[in-house]
C-alpha cells in the first residue's frame, strides 16, 4: 500500500496491438502507479436535481428534500447511478500513452458502498486490476479492467467502479483504385 492507503497494482498500464503479417501480437508495458484525478467533484443538490431530470428519476429520496428526510438515509441522496457520471474511465484513458489501437468500453460493474450526498466532495483514484486476452471472430482482443474508487471528504469509500475496455487493432483503410 502507498502512503494514502491505496494498494499499488503492477499490471498492464497500456496495451499495444500491432499487426504482424497475419498474426496479431499483444505487446504490454507494466507499471506500478495509481492514476489519480487532479481535481475532486463537489456534489450539490442542484447537480443531483439536474442528473435526476436528465435520466427521468422521480424517486422522492433523490428529488424531494422533505420526503428524503423521512427516508432511510435521513436526507437527500444522489441516485446511485450518479457515481458513473464523474468521468473516471475517461480520465484514466487520457493519462495512458496513445497507441495504435481502438479502445471500446465493454462493460461497467458498480459496487455502491455509501450514499453520495449534497455537500460531498468525491475524489477518484483508478488503477488497472486485470488484463486478459480473448480471440473472437474478428481476431485478438485485449481486455483491460480499471477499478475506480470514489472516496468522500471523510475518507470513506462511496463506490467502486470496474470498467472493462477492449483493445483491438485499428482497421486498415483500403485504397480505392481504378482497374486498367
Amino acid at each position: 500500500m502507498d502512503a494514502e492507503g491505496y494498494s499499488i497494482d503492477t499490471r498492464l498500464i497500456d496495451a499495444e496491438i500491432t499487426q504482424s503479417s497475419r498474426m496479431v501480437k499483444m505487446d504490454t508495458s507494466f507499471g506500478d502507479r495509481v492514476i489519480r484525478d487532479e481535481k475532486s467533484v463537489h456534489v450539490t443538490s442542484e447537480m443531483i436535481a439536474a442528473f435526476c431530470a436528465a435520466i427521468g428519476e422521480t424517486n422522492p429520496l433523490y428529488t424531494d428534500p422533505q420526503a428524503a428526510a423521512q427516508g432511510p438515509n435521513g436526507g437527500l441522496v444522489a441516485p446511485p447511478s450518479l457515481a458513473g457520471s464523474f468521468g473516471a474511465a475517461e480520465n484514466v484513458l487520457q493519462q495512458l500513452p496513445q497507441s495504435k489501437v481502438r479502445r471500446l468500453l465493454a462493460g461497467i460493474d458498480v459496487d455502491f458502498v455509501l450514499p453520495i450526498r449534497p455537500g460531498d466532495t468525491i475524489t477518484i483514484a483508478s488503477q488497472v486490476t486485470d488484463t486478459y486476452e480473448k480471440t473472437g471472430r474478428s481476431g485478438s482482443m485485449l481486455f483491460i479492467v480499471f477499478r475506480s474508487t470514489l472516496t468522500n471528504q471523510h475518507g470513506k469509500v462511496a463506490a467502486h467502479l470496474d470498467y472493462r475496455f477492449v483493445s483491438r487493432p485499428k482497421a486498415k483503410t483500403a485504397s480505392r483504385g481504378t482497374a486498367a
